[in-house]
């Protein structure tokens, strides 16, 4: 089995040195193509009308200076151009949780969604920020629930899904699936200077910890390991009301 990992914390962000240790347990066929520094909060973003670098940095590992889907696009078509594709993708191990909101803008995310685009299974890990460090056997219990991940795949990693796995603080851990919560992060920004005409933003991103039973906060604070399955070509009805204020010919569309 080909392994692709990746993260948005940077190519040598502790959490990706677990992941890498992890993947070893399972395979022999390990690359690495991370961004070359931190890139949180990056989203979905993608290099375009100019060009990133990727670069070899060791064996079978690549810091990219791209976004995190930089990295995937990066390896598909350059690192893997005369080779195999991966089989599955691997991200993370992000430094703090990624719910709710975070969805839309984590860069972990975007690693594995950038595999379910490309027709490859992918999953993203979190943390949370002051989780425990991992020995051996908190490895081996990863490994464990990737090898699970992996063998189930055809029950989730179909028609552009992944998945979204939010570690508890201390591993080993059961593991459920969750409701998707609300949460939102960079609710406070910092004015660093302003003038009138113009000034410097800063957003944080602490967040208020919103929770309600059976979401990834929930289970993430209970010492279980949340999952989410995410679809990007996941779409809801347009209800009939608002589409009432608009003109016929696109009501008849959308109808």
């Amino acid at each position: 089995m080909r392994i692709l990992l990746s993260n948005d914390d940077g190519i040598d962000a502790p959490g990706l040195a677990i992941l890498e240790r992890t993947a070893a347990l399972l395979s022999d066929d390990i690359w690495t193509v991370a961004p070359s520094g931190n890139r949180s909060g990056f989203g979905h973003s993608i290099t375009l009308r100019q060009a990133f670098a990727v670069e070899q940095v060791a064996p079978r590992r690549y810091s990219c200076t791209g976004t995190p889907a930089d990295c995937v696009i990066g390896a598909m078509h350059w690192v893997f151009r005369d080779g195999a594709k991966p089989d599955l993708v691997l991200s993370g191990i992000n430094e703090g949780r990624n719910v709710a909101e975070d969805v839309s803008y984590s860069g972990t995310m975007a690693v594995a969604r950038e595999a379910a685009l490309c027709g490859i299974a992918g999953v993203a890990f979190s943390m949370p920020r002051d989780s425990q460090a991992y020995g051996d056997d908190e490895v081996a219990w990863l490994a464990a629930r990737i090898e699970g991940f992996w063998n189930t795949r055809q029950e989730w990693a179909q028609e552009g899904h992944w998945l979204s796995v939010n570690l508890p603080r201390n591993v080993p851990a059961p593991m459920r699936s969750a409701r998707i919560g609300r949460d939102k992060c960079a609710t406070r920004v910092i004015i660093h200077a302003e003038d009138g005409r113009s000034a410097r933003i800063e957003p944080l991103a602490d967040r208020n910890y919103a929770t309600t039973p059976g979401d990834e906060n929930s289970l993430i604070d209970s010492g279980i390991a949340s999952v989410t399955c995410l679809n990007w070509m996941g779409h809801a009805v347009v209800p009939a009301g608002a589409l009432s204020e608009l003109d016929g010919t696109l009501e008849q569309a959308v109808a």
